[in-house]
């Protein structure tokens, strides 16, 4: 049908700008923070471990997730004593390596069975973020102590240099503990192939919800407070107190690009765990390898959800080359790779999209609270359709109206393609809530 082009299409753009951003993401990481890099790679042949003592030897998952879990952290003191630093030139950066070799890996990764890496990662994952957030809360309440520790941020600040209109633009955030599309595509995608039960979809779906809500509590925690303990800036040396807070955050553009954005939350991660005795060095190291392997769990994801898409939207070809996994999952990394390095040799490119990626994903999770909301018409009696409705309908009014001052915005820049994209995904959005609504009122007929 239409619609169910039209929506796969607006799955493939967010998808396509994500599984590029994602690899950008970790070969910041890398490249910041050297000492997570032998961690990190460590992981992977540690969840392939993990996932042969589990599935095929029938071990514990208990016992043998923890062991794994205190492998990795062993081998943060061993990435702390022999970082890694790769070495670019004028023809490719370091970003670029490490992106190439990112997308390498995401191919390899998206390929395998869920249970011989992605599953087992998760597991590891699971486990490094409970010790992370308990590392954090811990390290913030015995640094409260700590003069320079406050919230320097202010409480209110109206008059920030650069910054869009608060409405509707926070609401097109990137909102992981109250919205995202990205989160409907995972758990379709590789949640519901996953869990034993139905039933398990709630403590899944909404206990992730409410852990990534309390980790967003402990981000703003790290870069309106812990930042405050001590901040190298690049033109006034080590910052402490307001003073950190205000270089980093002094205007919309002064904090701008990935780089900025992840720098600030490692740091002020890693000044709050070093206040419980944990050398700095090993607490940039714990938290660097936290950020990229989260980002390296969601590459997998992504990569294998867009591989579901391509053969999805080709299905009715009857084209058994699209069917093909080994291929439908070369499209989306070569995809990527394309986006990437569309700008350059830095791997960079993704980012000339970026600014479209928070309407997107919004844009995305409006849409998919239509289509709950008539299953739920369809299939149940009573009226539980309302409980998806109305925040459906909110969600479409609040992005529709971003998409379009983002579209004004771009004219006046002159930003000419992202408002051809933009509006293409204006024109997608409009025609699929139209036939949402129609569908809706067809039930309400029948």
């Amino acid at each position: 049908s239409t619609a169910r082009i039209l929506f796969f299409i607006i799955v493939f753009i967010e998808l396509w700008i994500f599984i590029a951003v994602l690899a950008l993401v970790i070969a910041i990481i890398f490249m910041l923070f050297p000492a997570s890099v032998i961690p990190v790679w460590s992981e992977v042949i540690l969840a392939v471990m993990l996932g042969y003592a589990v599935y095929k030897k029938g071990g514990n998952l208990t016992f043998w997730s923890i062991f794994v879990v205190i492998l990795m952290y062993f081998t943060i003191i061993l990435g702390v004593q022999y970082p890694i630093s790769l070495v670019g030139s004028k023809a490719i950066p370091v970003t670029g390596i490490w992106a190439i070799i990112l997308l390498i890996y995401a191919f390899i990764a998206s390929i395998l069975p869920v249970n011989k890496l992605l599953q087992p990662r998760d597991y590891i994952n699971s486990h490094e973020l409970f010790i992370v957030m308990f590392l954090i809360v811990v390290g913030a309440i015995v640094v409260s102590f700590n003069p320079d520790f406050k919230m320097v941020a202010p409480a209110l600040n109206l008059h920030v240099a650069d910054t869009p209109s608060f409405i509707p633009f926070l609401f097109i955030t990137i909102a992981c503990g109250a919205i995202s599309g990205f989160h409907s595509l995972v758990s379709s995608g590789t949640t519901s192939r996953q869990i034993s039960s139905e039933k398990d979809a709630l403590w899944v779906g909404y206990g992730s919800m409410l852990m990534e809500g309390f980790l967003a509590i402990l981000v703003i925690v790290a870069v309106g407070a812990g930042i405050g303990l001590g901040f190298k800036s690049a033109d006034s040396g080590m910052l402490h107190g307001a003073a950190a807070w205000q270089n980093h955050y002094a205007s919309w553009s002064a904090a701008s690009g990935l780089t900025s954005k992840l720098n600030a939350f490692v740091v002020g991660s890693a000044n709050m765990i070093s206040g419980i005795g944990i050398p700095r060095s090993w607490a940039l190291a714990i938290m660097g390898v936290f950020v990229a392997s989260f980002a390296g769990t969601s590459l997998d994801s992504a990569t294998r959800i867009q591989r579901y898409v391509i053969s999805e939207f080709f299905k009715s070809s009857n084209s058994r080359a699209l069917q093909n996994r080994y291929i439908t999952t070369a499209l989306a990394v070569i995809s990527a790779g394309i986006l990437a390095f569309v700008t350059g040799a830095d791997g960079k490119g993704a980012l000339t999209l970026w600014p479209l990626f928070g309407a997107v994903n919004q844009t995305l999770a409006a849409l998919t609270l239509i289509v709950i909301t008539n299953y739920l018409k369809v299939n149940q009696n009573k009226k539980w359709w309302l409980l998806t409705a109305i925040p459906a309908l909110f969600m479409c009014l609040i992005t529709f109206w971003a998409t379009v001052e983002n579209e004004i915005n771009f004219i006046n820049s002159e930003n000419w393609l992202l408002t051809i994209i933009n509006l293409i995904i204006i024109i997608l959005v409009v025609l699929i809530f139209v036939m949402g609504v129609k569908r809706f009122l067809n039930i309400n007929k029948s």
